[in-house]
């Protein structure tokens, strides 16, 4: 989609632009800071310089709310319609940069609110099928397996997770070939992370933890965040 129309059409179904905004009687999209996807030194990321199947973490609409940034190396085609937990449907439009590859969501499990840490990180993309799994080139969460599909909007394929990954909603430039994050669908669980991690995430990010991100997302590997990632 070109940046004019996605930007009309995300205004005209927001349920708003700041805040922890409510979710009308469909799950619409949300417009937060446009930022822009920078590397470790600051220069705009390239989506064409994005490597293929490999984690990749920023954090947006906030400081402290991981997302994965992904290269799936394949087209992400528009999926049919989601649903949140609580029965909201939604559409997700699919990957965007070259060959619509590129996706990203929120990596915060669905179920548990597992997401990763700089110690440790329970939660993955996985190009290959993990020890008991039927399913490769998914984002699964070890705490209680479920697993979701990066390919068709984050819906669940297994595990116990009501809803899919809440979409982080992206603005590829043909021209540039920069990313912006700027918005999110889907089921959003800010408000439940920020309450059950409270003390965590003030330790973690002091009080900039409810800091709306403005202007640029660091993005770096997965490797490079955490110590050490559960691969179950």
């Amino acid at each position: 989609m070109e940046r004019r129309g996605f930007i009309k059409f995300c205004a005209a179904s927001a349920a708003g632009a700041a805040g922890l905004p409510a979710l009308g009687a469909d799950a619409k999209p949300r417009l937060y800071s446009r930022a822009l996807l920078v590397d470790a030194k600051g220069a705009p990321l390239r989506a064409g310089a994005i490597p293929a199947q490999h984690n990749l973490i920023f954090h947006y609409p906030y400081a402290s709310t991981p997302c994965f940034l992904l290269n799936l190396g394949r087209p992400a085609r528009a999926a049919a319609k989601l649903k949140t937990a609580d029965d909201r449907t939604y559409v997700w439009n699919g990957g965007v940069g070259p060959g619509d590859a590129i996706v990203a969501y929120s990596a915060i499990c669905a179920h548990r609110l597992t997401y990763p840490t700089r110690e440790i990180s329970f939660i993955s993309y996985r190009p290959e099928k993990s020890v008991g799994s039927a399913h490769a080139s998914v984002i699964h969460c070890c705490s209680e397996h479920s697993q979701y599909d990066p390919a068709e909007g984050g819906r669940v394929l297994a595990g116990p997770a009501d809803q899919p990954l809440a979409a982080i909603l992206l603005e590829h430039d043909a021209g540039t070939d920069e990313l912006h994050a700027v918005g999110t669908l889907g089921g959003e669980m800010f408000r439940e992370f920020f309450r059950k991690f409270e003390f965590r995430l003030a330790m973690e990010h002091g009080g900039r933890a409810q800091q709306a991100v403005n202007g640029r997302c660091i993005v770096q590997p997965l490797e490079n965040y955490c110590k050490q990632q559960v691969k179950c």
